[in-house]
């Protein structure tokens, strides 16, 4: 079990000694109490992003929803990585134009009815999660987009395996990453599946 507070799975973004440093809440020793902090965060920011509608394909909203989830926990909240090397995601320099490319395909999927919708959010979740714009927080940020889309889209909000999926070694955990490896290799069935069990 790990509960260092900054150690992690091999799935899970290293953070560098700056975005470290970003920590606000300066009681927090473990990682399950970071979990604790963070969930709660991510609970307000449900309710923020599901209050009224959204536009989650406008960049602005998609930092926002990060920024809402994370705002009191990390000083860096809702901000693009700046760090390049990463074990996943594009360089630094890349995440804006490759944020920039992913709302305009997904915007073309739904204008030409490419993928049926669940799909259009599933792939807009995938791409999302590879660009990885921020220092950490990319797979929850991505599920409640992905929601917010699926929702825009007029479909039920997905479940994701039912439970957390942050827990480091659980069987759900290694269902969500296996799904997204095998989307990486353009099989996005396993993560569709996934998506609604």
């Amino acid at each position: 079990m790990i509960d260092s507070l900054f150690d992690a799975d091999d799935a899970a973004t290293p953070l560098t000694a700056d975005e470290r440093n970003g920590l606000i809440p300066s009681h927090i020793t473990l990682r399950r109490e970071l979990n604790e902090v963070e969930h709660a965060g991510i609970l307000a920011a449900d309710g923020w992003a599901f209050s009224r509608r959204r536009d989650v394909l406008d960049e602005k909203v998609l930092c926002r929803l990060h920024k809402e989830m994370f705002k009191n926990v990390w000083k860096w909240a809702g901000e693009y990585s700046k760090e390049t090397g990463r074990n996943i995601g594009v360089d630094c320099y890349k995440i804006g134009p490759d944020l920039h490319q992913l709302i305009d395909d997904v915007k073309y999927w739904i204008e030409h009815k490419t993928y049926p919708p669940d799909e259009i959010a599933i792939r807009f979740h995938h791409r999302l999660v590879s660009i990885h714009p921020f220092p950490n927080g990319n797979g929850r940020h991505a599920r409640l987009a992905a929601d917010l889309l699926a929702v825009q889209l007029g479909c039920p909000r997905f479940t994701w395996g039912r439970e957390s999926i942050g827990a480091v070694g659980s069987q759900i955990r290694k269902a969500y990453v296996s799904a997204l490896k095998a989307a990486d290799n353009h099989d996005i069935g396993p993560l569709l599946i996934f998506a609604r069990s």
